[in-house]
């Protein structure tokens, strides 16, 4: 799959035709007791290709008041309005990431890195360290399996993520998940990276 196929429409597609398949309709449980143990409910968050943002939905529950969502389609948007009526609509934006301009404390990833061609994935690193504040942290899953053509999703590996990332982040965390859902048991890798200059 070339990545300029993996535009908006490709994606708009995927969701008006319900094909859907890295969507498990909740938080993930990884992501959930990262959640769980953060104190400060104003820090800057963002979540990029967010699709239905169920971490977004369940930070809003929390109490969680400065969380911003992006996706380049319309359609999982449009969803989480409706199920999420009272999130501030100035927080969901539809764009793409890699023109998005912010600063924040704390960025999820959650099947995002794996959507994108593999060709863009410096940029992805680049751009996440633009975003994050000093000492900001990107945070979240990375999949576990053979990167090849095929996808997405589009796999990798940690000796891999290591030398990408180590290059702009601290590398606090890049491990094998041990509370992955269970269709994802031994494919994830749990991330928790700094910006440290």
């Amino acid at each position: 799959m070339k990545k300029d196929k993996l535009d908006q429409s490709f994606w708009s597609e995927k969701y008006q035709s319900n094909q859907t398949g890295w969507d498990i309709g909740a938080i993930s449980t990884p992501i959930k007791e990262y959640i769980d143990q953060l104190e400060d409910k104003h820090v800057s968050i963002l979540i990029p290709g967010a699709g239905n943002a169920y971490e977004a939905a369940y930070l809003f529950e929390q109490g969680f008041t400065n969380v911003s969502i992006v996706d380049i389609a319309k359609e999982p948007l449009d969803n989480f309005k409706k199920s999420v009526p009272d999130f501030p609509k100035d927080k969901i934006l539809q764009e793409d990431f890699f023109t998005h301009e912010g600063s924040y404390g704390l960025i999820f990833e959650q099947t995002f890195f794996c959507a994108l061609d593999p060709s863009l994935r410096v940029n992805y690193i680049d751009k996440m360290k633009d975003l994050l504040k000093l000492n900001g942290k990107l945070v979240g899953l990375l999949f576990d399996f053979r990167l090849d053509d095929i996808g997405p999703p589009f796999g990798g590996s940690e000796d891999a993520y290591t030398i990408d990332f180590k290059k702009r982040f601290h590398l606090k965390t890049l491990a094998p998940c041990y509370n992955s859902i269970k269709p994802r048991q031994g494919k994830e890798l749990f991330i928790n990276f700094e910006k440290v200059n």
